[in-house]
């Protein structure tokens, strides 16, 4: 019996800091509760990102493995994109371009 793929966009908006990281852990962890498999958060509407921001992100990435998913990030800003590569966590998320690029590369073909 093949596993459906239930994909979630959680997109996450403005600053991801203090506050608003919590909005995006409880998003994820519904999506992962609800049953997705896959999580693509989209950075489109997000302008800057903090280590807060950065150390949530890492803590939804192991929820969503715990879980049994994979979690996958789009649209980084110039600053995100740089966080990322200053520390490493380019190589730990798997990163897309745009929404357009992660489709078509993610979504099962049936």
């Amino acid at each position: 019996m093949q596993m459906s793929t239930t994909i979630k966009i959680v997109q996450p908006t403005g600053i991801l800091d203090g506050v608003s990281v919590n909005q995006l852990r409880r998003e994820v962890n519904d999506v992962v509760e609800s049953g997705a498999n896959i999580v693509l958060v989209d950075f489109q509407d997000v302008t800057f990102m903090n280590s807060t921001g950065l150390g949530a992100l890492v803590a939804t990435l192991k929820t969503v493995q715990a879980a049994g998913g994979q979690l996958f990030i789009c649209s980084l800003c110039d600053q995100v994109k740089m966080i990322f590569e200053l520390t490493k966590m380019n190589r730990v998320f798997k990163s897309f371009a745009n929404r357009e690029d992660f489709e078509r590369q993610i979504t099962p073909v049936s």
